[in-house]
């Protein structure tokens, strides 16, 4: 895992109202606000707050191809943003995000219906996300005041960076947990669940005495990550099966941003995570000529790819031989593209918006009729 720098979060603060405009904000799946029923100005935010989201996942989240089930917090406490919450967590399910809070609305806030219905059931379980929210809030904002006390910043942006969680095999009943702190973009302390006892970085040693002392952190962070984390994970997915382990089939389109650019297979909509897309000539897959794209988050919990094919070396009449297949872990059918037909159907009209690490391009696409 990386943690975020102070670049790439100056570019999500500049971003968001931008964005929020357009992505498409799934606004009616957000879920009520607990334990209050939402604000006209709180549904005002609720796209923005969306957008946040799913930008912080596409920075901090990498798309894991694993059949265990898991459950991650991603927590950022940051200074000198003024477009920004100082304080924001998304907790995440099988790659789901179920749970979002920030320092601006002081609650947790279920993202799935589901998620609602398990909350009504259990109600200690929202009552300890809030608890934990609150207390995250506040144990991060001071650890980010000492480091800038000890490194003599007195102004501007800094970032404390928090991720943990844990996985859990249905099949074999094997857990296993980790937790990781970061600062300014540079790993700076993280927990050995096997040794109960902390690694510490070039960036941190100055804080070991401190660390070591505070025996009631590791006590009770180790005990959060061995037994309470798996707790919340299993009734996660007892409440969620239906939705966690559906297959959703993507829409797949073949998009191209001029007539010299690669022409991009760019599949969206599908769920589980675990999915594969490459280029085809004659029936054989193709390294060569072909830039494949990670598997990355939609706003609605499902995910979206793509595979770029350069075609500057070959004739129109040679686009019969090339097609796209998308296969889905739980669907026997490929879904193949066939670049021939790509010709037939209307022009696309595409922009890239590049503004994030790892050369993540978010796509609007305007059909040309």
């Amino acid at each position: 895992m990386s943690f975020i720098t102070f670049p790439q979060l100056q570019t999500i603060s500049a971003q968001t109202n931008f964005l929020s405009s357009w992505a498409g904000i799934n606004r009616s799946s957000n879920g009520s606000s607990i334990p209050l029923t939402p604000t006209s100005s709180t549904r005002q935010d609720s796209g923005t707050i969306q957008t946040m989201e799913l930008i912080f996942l596409l920075v901090f989240f990498p798309v894991a191809h694993s059949v265990k089930h898991s459950l991650k917090y991603f927590l950022t406490e940051s200074s000198g943003l003024q477009t920004f919450p100082e304080f924001v967590a998304v907790s995440i399910v099988d790659g789901v995000r179920v749970g979002y809070c920030d320092s601006n609305n002081k609650k947790a806030e279920p993202r799935q219906a589901w998620v609602r219905e398990l909350i009504e059931d259990s109600p200690e379980l929202m009552q300890w996300h809030i608890q934990a929210c609150i207390d995250a809030h506040q144990d991060l904002k001071a650890l980010r005041e000492d480091l800038k006390l000890h490194f003599n910043q007195t102004g501007g942006v800094h970032i404390f960076q928090e991720m943990s969680g844990c996985e859990w095999d249905d099949e074999t009943g094997k857990v296993s947990g980790y937790q990781e702190f970061g600062y300014d973009g540079e790993d700076f302390v993280s927990l050995d669940l096997k040794t109960q006892t902390w690694v510490y970085t070039k960036h941190s040693t100055s804080f070991i005495e401190g660390w070591e002392r505070d025996k009631a952190r590791l006590e009770y962070n180790s005990n959060v990550l061995i037994n309470i984390y798996p707790k919340w994970l299993k009734k996660f997915v007892n409440y969620g099966r239906s939705s966690l382990l559906r297959t959703d089939r993507p829409s797949v389109s073949l998009l191209q941003k001029t007539p010299s650019s690669p022409v991009s297979c760019h599949a969206t909509g599908f769920y589980p995570d675990r999915a594969m897309m490459f280029w085809r000539k004659d029936g054989e897959e193709l390294d060569e000529d072909v830039d494949r794209g990670e598997i990355l988050p939609n706003h609605d919990g499902t995910f979206q790819m793509r595979a770029d094919l350069n075609i500057s070396s070959v004739s129109p009449e040679d686009w019969r031989r090339y097609d796209c297949v998308f296969q889905l872990s739980g669907v026997k059918e490929d879904i193949i593209t066939k670049l021939d037909q790509w010709q037939r159907q209307s022009v696309n009209v595409v922009f890239w918006f590049q503004f994030l690490p790892q050369s993540f391009l978010l796509l609007l696409s305007l059909e040309l009729l």
